[in-house]
């Protein structure tokens, strides 16, 4: 039975502006094309990613990074909400004034269902960021954790994208997103600034990774193309579809 995010709200907490792409935009566009609402909260601010020429210091490549962010998301669907933390690169942690933040987003956008990455990756800022979404996500929906804004009426359920290359990753579930590679790698070209990195010692061709990894999750569960996911087996973190 093919899984429909028709009536869902799904929000994707990811650490910095191209992660999303490489992970989970393919489920995004099935969620978006089933007519649910969709946003993403990135963590960090890209601002440590190397500099492209004409860029002068981590500010300017703060902003180009944000402006890249925001290009990838109207290609994925003109209604989906983008939030910033803007937090420095390799700053991201579990911390009380980032959960705060995050609580906010959470009750503001009010998701039922919240992608974020696994604990196992291989970058500090995701795990970070991982166990930061689920304390807040945790926490928006307590009555005592007081913001001004309505607590939600239960946590999210949650479910953990793949790691790079899926190491130390095994999946519960794939998502078929066969339709949706092209505009998966479309949204990935706005990231100018990482795609130029390509020929840099130690960085990886993202293109090339992201199709990889489509086309041997997509081969693991039958189809061309797949993301694949784990779901946090924690009570209230579960849901039925």
């Amino acid at each position: 039975m093919r899984l429909q995010f028709a009536g869902q709200r799904v929000l994707a907490v990811m650490a910095h502006p191209d992660d999303l792409e490489l992970l989970c935009a393919g489920t995004l566009a099935r969620a978006c094309q089933d007519g649910a609402a969709v946003a993403v909260c990135v963590v960090c601010r890209g601002d440590r990613g190397g500099l492209p020429p004409g860029i002068a210091g981590p500010d300017q490549l703060a902003a180009l990074r944000r402006q890249e962010a925001e290009a990838a998301l109207r290609l994925l669907s003109a209604e989906a909400e983008l939030f910033w933390l803007d937090v420095p690169d390799s700053q991201a942690a579990d911390t009380h004034s980032l959960r705060q933040k995050l609580l906010g987003v959470l009750r503001r956008f009010r998701p039922r269902l919240l992608v974020t990455h696994d604990v196992n990756d291989y970058h500090a800022d995701h795990r970070a960021t991982a166990q930061l979404a689920q304390a807040a996500s945790w926490m928006a929906a307590s009555p005592g954790q007081q913001d001004g804004q309505e607590p939600l009426p239960c946590p999210p359920e949650l479910w953990l994208a793949d790691t790079v290359l899926g190491l130390d990753f095994q999946p519960h579930f794939y998502i078929d997103i066969t339709d949706h590679l092209e505009l998966k790698r479309r949204m990935l070209q706005c990231h100018r600034s990482q795609l130029a990195r390509a020929e840099e010692a130690g960085f990886s061709d993202l293109d090339h990774l992201l199709v990889q990894q489509a086309r041997w999750r997509g081969a693991q569960s039958g189809v061309p193309a797949a993301e694949a996911f784990r779901t946090l087996p924690r009570w209230k973190r579960l849901a039925a579809w």
